[in-house]
């Protein structure tokens, strides 16, 4: 007993020496919080920052204002401080109206795209009457090589990648010009990212592979809903996501997601999360993993280790596309970074469009197989569909 009390004698002693202190432990990083919410057919997802900055990129189809208001005003104790809207399709931005005016909005960014929409024209007239400040992706004119970057605090950054007007054109002859021209951006946070793609095409794919762009990112938000162009194989080698999450609606009309994309995540090793299925992801970064939890689905969050090495841009921004052709989704891309045209309909094509639907579909659609039994209006030719209904985005009659 006597050894025992001179022992913690002599260990006080020790301990009240100057410099014998014990390091104090590091804090750990505050957390970076993404909500990729279940919007149905569309896309919305909020960004909040370590020091509370929020990001609302899209607001999902216009049904989905009713569950995303009420939600945004669960996670916010005030005015959004940056709202994204990535290109002007109705299922990207129907809810950003109601939600601006519900919730409120210090910025608004979109890619300055101009689209003839009934839609976008009423919400760019709510925007002018709520929201402080209306930007586009447009570089410093003193910096014009450089990205447009936004901090977010705690070393959190949000770098625009596309578009890049007047620098670089608009992409135009795609497959959908809206779609190409889709704000793509990424958020940083140590050695975790995230990509958030909008409905960017194949092509819009190809013309950033010229830059030199770091697009290694720990979560994929996956382009088009799934759809079978986007996420070529080359753009999904470069980016290397370790989850990816496709934002889509319950027996949606378009397939997404489709088998081809899925095959092309899976092979790069990507673990999926489709809110079809498993309801709103929540994916939380602390700097060098992020935890996905879904609403439902799986019984267990999935954590994913961060892979980023440095910063998002390898060097300086060329003016241009420049380089050889590149192989994509198994057409060759020319260096302009368009894709040859589809091919015409064969002869005698007929279009359908399924009872209570605003798209129709080529006759051969997939789509069409998995709703055999359900009424339908069959058009004779494409002037008549279009007429009546706009084209779907997965067969593109």
């Amino acid at each position: 007993m006597a050894l025992a009390r001179l022992l913690l004698v002599l260990f006080a002693l020790l301990a009240a020496l100057p410099g014998r202190a014990a390091p104090a432990p590091t804090p750990p990083l505050k957390p970076l919080t993404v909500y990729f919410f279940d919007v149905g057919q569309g896309d919305a997802a909020l960004i909040v920052s370590p020091t509370g900055k929020t990001v609302l990129i899209d607001g999902g189809p216009p049904e989905a204002d009713e569950a995303l208001v009420p939600r945004l005003r669960q996670l916010l104790q005030g005015p959004i401080d940056l709202v994204i809207m990535s290109h002007p399709h109705l299922d990207h931005l129907g809810g950003l109206a109601k939600v601006i005016q519900a919730v409120g909005a210090k910025r608004f960014m979109d890619p300055g795209f101009d689209h003839p929409s009934e839609a976008y024209r009423k919400l760019l007239e709510v925007v002018g009457q709520k929201v402080g400040q209306v930007m586009t992706p447009t570089p410093n004119p003193s910096a014009p090589e450089t990205l447009l970057t936004v901090g977010l605090g705690e070393g959190v950054t949000l770098t625009v990648l596309w578009p890049r007007t007047p620098r670089d054109a608009f992409l135009d002859d795609t497959r959908s010009d809206v779609n190409a021209n889709s704000i793509v951006a990424k958020v940083t946070y140590g050695k975790t990212a995230f990509l958030f793609t909008g409905d960017a095409e194949p092509e819009t794919e190809a013309f950033l592979l010229r830059k030199p762009i770091d697009f290694t990112s720990t979560v994929l938000k996956v382009a088009h809903h799934g759809g079978k162009h986007s996420s070529t194989a080359p753009f999904l080698a470069a980016v290397k996501p370790q989850a990816a999450v496709i934002s889509c609606g319950t027996g949606n009309d378009y397939g997404h997601p489709t088998s081809e994309a899925l095959q092309r995540l899976g092979d790069v090793g990507a673990r999926i999360f489709r809110t079809d299925l498993q309801g709103e992801v929540l994916a939380v970064s602390n700097g060098n993993t992020v935890t996905l939890t879904p609403q439902k689905g799986r019984s267990a969050p999935v954590v994913v280790t961060g892979q980023t090495t440095g910063p998002v841009a390898k060097g300086p921004m060329p003016s241009g596309a420049s380089g050889s052709a590149s192989a994509t989704g198994g057409k060759v891309v020319p260096a302009s970074g368009k894709l040859p045209a589809p091919a015409a309909s064969a002869k005698g094509m007929r279009y359908v469009s399924l009872k209570g639907s605003e798209v129709f579909h080529s006759e051969d659609c997939r789509a069409l197989e998995r709703a055999k039994t359900q009424e339908r209006t069959v058009y004779k030719d494409r002037a008549s569909a279009m007429r009546e209904r706009r084209p779907a985005k997965d067969c593109d009659p």
